[in-house]
C-alpha cells in the first residue's frame, strides 16, 4: 500500500493538464500508450472548474427496475470514508450504453462533497447542472438524465469498469477537460518533475514551429536533437 499523496503533492498534480500528465507517465515506461485513461464515452461535464485529483471508491448501480435488494447507501459513505482523500466516486451504471436514471444530482453530489469528495465519474448520467455547478463538485458522465429512475447500488468497493477503464478503491486519478486518467501510484510523485521536462522539450518545438525560421529542415534537425 502506498503512502498518500500529501495536499502540496496533490495540488502539484492538480496544476497539470491531463494530457500533459499522460505524456509524462509514457516517459516512465510502465504500461501501453494506449492503456491507463478513459476513452471519449466519457466526458467533463464542468470544463471550466478545472482539474481535479483524487483516489477512487468505486460502486455500480443500475436505475431501469425497481429491486428490493439495493445495497444501503451507507455502505458507501463508510467506504468513502475509510479512502485517503480527496476522493473521486467511480460509479459504472449497469444499463449502459443506454442509462435511464441518474444516480447523480444536487442531494447526492452534496453529500459526498460533505464526506471528502471532489467529484464523481460514471459512464452514466447526471442531471441539476446548474446547482451542483455552483458547489463546484466534479462532474465526469456519458450523459446528462432528466431522471433518477428506479436508481439504486448494486455493490461498493469492488473494480469497475468506466470509459473501457478498470479502476479499483484506492486507484489515484487525474480529470480536467480531457478526461480522466490513472496515475500509477509509484511515480506518482515523480511526475510534477518529468511534466516540467516533457513540457520543456515540447516548448522548443512550438516556439520553433511559430517562428519566421520555421522549415522542414530546422524541423527536422530539432527532433534529432530530441
Amino acid at each position: 500500500m502506498h503512502d498518500p499523496l500529501s495536499p502540496s503533492e496533490l495540488e502539484a498534480l492538480r496544476g497539470i493538464t491531463t494530457p500533459t500528465i499522460s505524456n509524462a507517465v509514457e516517459t516512465f515506461d510502465l504500461r501501453l500508450r494506449n492503456e491507463g485513461f478513459m476513452d471519449g464515452s466519457v466526458r467533463c461535464i464542468f470544463p471550466e472548474l478545472g482539474a481535479v485529483v483524487g483516489y477512487a471508491v468505486t460502486a455500480k448501480i443500475t436505475a431501469r427496475e425497481r429491486s428490493e435488494k439495493a445495497l444501503p447507501p451507507a455502505e458507501l459513505w463508510s467506504l468513502v470514508e475509510q479512502t485517503p482523500g480527496p476522493r473521486i466516486v467511480v460509479i459504472e451504471d449497469l444499463d449502459y450504453p443506454a442509462p435511464v436514471g441518474s444516480y447523480w444530482g444536487e442531494v447526492n453530489g452534496s453529500i459526498y462533497q460533505g464526506l471528502g469528495c471532489a467529484g464523481t465519474v460514471t459512464n452514466g448520467g447526471v442531471r441539476d447542472l446548474d446547482e451542483v455547478r455552483a458547489t463546484g463538485f466534479r462532474f465526469f458522465a456519458s450523459c446528462v438524465l432528466v431522471s433518477h429512475a428506479y436508481v439504486h447500488l448494486v455493490e461498493a468497493g469492488h473494480p469497475v469498469r468506466v470509459g473501457g477503464l478498470i479502476v479499483q478503491t484506492g486507484d489515484l486519478l487525474h480529470g480536467d477537460q480531457h478526461g480522466v486518467i490513472s496515475i500509477p501510484h509509484e511515480i506518482a510523485r515523480e511526475l510534477p518533475k518529468a511534466a516540467a521536462e516533457v513540457e520543456r522539450r515540447e516548448r522548443r518545438i512550438i516556439d520553433f514551429a511559430r517562428s519566421p525560421e520555421c522549415s522542414a529542415d530546422g524541423l527536422r534537425q530539432l527532433m534529432e536533437r530530441r
